[in-house]
């Protein structure tokens, strides 16, 4: 027998080139084939006679082919047109552009013809419709006469093409579908068979009947997303630490009375829960979720002071240069009296019996000795692919690891993607931040709103972002009217005449970087024209502006953080959302930013929106896309995660789920 986990090239007929095909769908194995789910139904499932078409109508005959041909007209448009008949009539039928037609559906064929009614010189026809040949009138149709699954495709491989695949390896006696869940578990959660569910995903009699099976492909889906996440818990857990730390409770006390700021109700929360974990046999494993200016650095520096007062070292790993620099130039001010490294692409600064570690990537790739390691920070995790973390944690021997993000990430998505990790959230913001106030600026205001931050900064003294969301001019249609960076900088120049605006992008050297933000910094340049670069680890407290340009292309978690490079003072702040679009759920989306000012909330509403995709970005690395379920159905992961617990704990009750399927659940 073959199983679901089987590469797809071990079934006949689909060799490397289809196998290469179908990997650019994310195909790989036979069971990836099966969650490979349609988009959307035809409804062809009405079968009539052709004497009863209605124009208008989206039919199905079975019928004889009389003739076809090929035509080219005045135009020198290539036409096939054909008659055929059933015993009720003859009706016309026209294709475009499909010559091969003629060699496939020639005259005494017997064809399902599924498609729209309409005119054509006058005369009713069918106008390119799909079909297939019948080995007799009343022989079963696959393409035809029922409810067609269109599925996502790729060159070379069509809805048709993937349609019979899959029902030829339904049929494939050889491939194991016998159900991996107990028949007790199927009952109590009204669930159809697996085999029956891939049945009525890909073939159903009606859509009731796809969305039942469409049910049982979703809960198996995110069952084993939680078993994989589960397995990956219980097998940290079997970790050892060498590295149980003893908390010095008065110096830790002595460290949180000595800074200049009070802690939150939440941040002391986390640090007891870190505290505690650090004390234990085996390895922290804790993600540390805040808002933009929560405070996370903070809780994350009394980790790594703790390791230090144990004699050890701690690691801080950020996705960018200028959230390393940031890190670095924060821990420093905390801890003058600690030996702080930086390490990035273009900086190697390293003291002697180094405290700290505090870099980008380059630190994976340094010869630096991380054998007394106890503490690794791994900032805005979901930006580094899985690998690189594990590198970096495989540098050290097994060290407590805090990750953090300050993206908000709803319930649903902590707890299946996350739940791995033991979870701490910073719910509030420290004493003194001043809600950003945010407007919505619509095209026929730009030049008010360009008047109103000329005078914000010169009477004023303020300082502004202008965020834009490309480098270069795009040649895609879609990207028309998206300002790019290097274009508005030029533009702008001439806006703000007696203003001095700097430019910085992600494609310039790391030094022409560090001069843009130093100028900024210290209030030489009044503008900083920019890319989403500065979402994470630039923190200038006299820029009270923020400007999104074509702010309808971000996602409102994307929004939101670059909102929080502003209002890092007492003074008043503001985001302004520029945007061409007037209505309908775009606006109401940006509108939304005006009121809500928490990240939880609005990371909750853009996935109600617009998908987990648009949270994280598309390109993040680790974050997985289900195929079949959907995030916002908070039961169904919840129950779904029950049952992964009580699978955890009691294998015994699932012989078979454990035996097929931990060798996978692994991978």
């Amino acid at each position: 027998m073959v199983n679901l986990n089987a590469p797809l090239t071990s079934l006949p007929g689909i060799g490397s080139i289809f196998g290469r095909k179908f990997e650019k769908l994310g195909v790989t194995s036979i069971e990836n084939l099966f969650y490979h789910v349609p988009t959307r139904y035809l409804d062809y499932s009405q079968v009539t006679k052709i004497s009863k078409l209605k124009i208008g109508e989206t039919i199905t005959i079975h019928a004889k082919v009389i003739s076809i041909a090929n035509i080219i007209s005045r135009k020198g448009l290539r036409m096939q047109i054909g008659s055929v008949e059933d015993d009720t009539g003859k009706v016309q039928v026209l294709w475009f552009n499909q010559t091969y037609l003629v060699r496939t559906l020639f005259p005494g064929k017997l064809v399902s013809l599924s498609g729209k009614v309409s005119f054509f010189n006058k005369k009713i026809c069918l106008s390119s419709p799909d079909f297939e040949i019948l080995e007799g009138v009343d022989a079963p149709t696959l393409h035809t006469g029922r409810l067609v699954p269109i599925y996502p495709e790729t060159s070379g491989l069509s809805s048709k093409w993937i349609r019979r695949t899959i029902l030829n390896v339904i049929k494939y006696p050889k491939v194991n579908l016998n159900d991996l869940l107990p028949k007790e578990i199927l009952t109590a959660k009204k669930l159809v068979g697996l085999k029956e569910s891939f049945q009525m995903v890909h073939f159903p009699e009606n859509l009731k009947e796809a969305e039942r099976g469409h049910e049982r492909l979703a809960f198996n889906e995110l069952l084993f997303t939680h078993l994989k996440s589960l397995y990956r818990k219980s097998d940290w857990q079997k970790n050892k630490s060498q590295f149980a730390l003893k908390v010095d409770t008065k110096k830790v006390n002595e460290f949180v009375k000595s800074l200049p700021f009070t802690l939150t109700a939440s941040q002391k929360k986390a640090i007891d829960e870190i505290l505690s974990d650090l004390k234990k046999n085996i390895p922290m494993n804790r993600l540390l979720e805040g808002d933009v200016g929560s405070g996370k650095t903070v809780v994350a520096a009394i980790g790594a002071y703790v390791s230090y007062l144990n004699g050890f070292q701690s690691v801080i790993m950020a996705p960018t240069q200028i959230l390393a620099e940031q890190h670095y130039k924060t821990i420093k001010k905390l801890f003058p009296k600690l030996k702080i490294a930086l390490v990035t692409a273009s900086r190697f600064l390293i003291p002697d019996s180094s405290n700290i570690f505090i870099g980008t990537h380059a630190l994976l790739h340094s010869k630096i000795d991380f054998t007394n390691v106890a503490f690794v920070v791994i900032d805005e995790q979901h930006r580094f692919g899985v690998e690189q973390r594990t590198h970096l944690v495989k540098k050290s021997k097994s060290p407590h690891v805090l990750t953090m993000t300050a993206t908000p990430i709803p319930r649903t998505i902590a707890l299946t993607t996350y739940g791995d990790l033991d979870l701490s959230v910073l719910t509030d913001m420290p004493k003194g931040r001043l809600k950003i106030t945010t407007w919505v600026v619509p095209e026929k205001k730009r030049s008010g709103a360009y008047k109103w931050i000329n005078s914000q900064i010169t009477d004023h003294y303020s300082q502004c972002f202008i965020v834009c969301p490309l480098i270069e001019e795009s040649e895609v249609e879609t990207m028309e009217g998206v300002k790019a960076v290097t274009q508005e900088f030029e533009s702008l120049k001439k806006v703000f005449g007696k203003l001095k605006l700097g430019l910085l992008h992600g494609r310039m050297k790391a030094k022409e970087k560090t001069q843009v933000l130093n100028g900024f910094r210290t209030g030489k340049i009044d503008i900083l024209v920019t890319t989403p670069v500065v979402e994470v680890g630039i923190d200038i407290s006299n820029a009270t502006i923020m400007v999104i340009e074509a702010a309808e292309r971000f996602g409102l978690a994307a929004l939101h953080q670059l909102r929080g490079r502003v209002g890092r003072s007492d003074k008043k702040s503001y985001c302004l959302l520029f945007t061409n679009i007037g209505g309908g759920n775009p606006f109401r989306r940006l509108k939304s930013m005006e009121k809500m000012h928490s990240g939880f909330e609005l990371s909750e509403l853009d996935l109600k929106m617009r998908g987990p995709g648009e949270i994280f970005g598309t390109t993040q690395s680790g974050f997985p896309e289900f195929k079949v379920a959907s995030w916002s159905n908070y039961e169904l992961i919840k129950e779904t995660r029950e049952l992964a617990e009580d699978v955890i704990k009691n294998p015994k009750t699932y012989p078979k789920l454990i035996q097929n399927l931990s060798q996978a659940i692994h991978t």
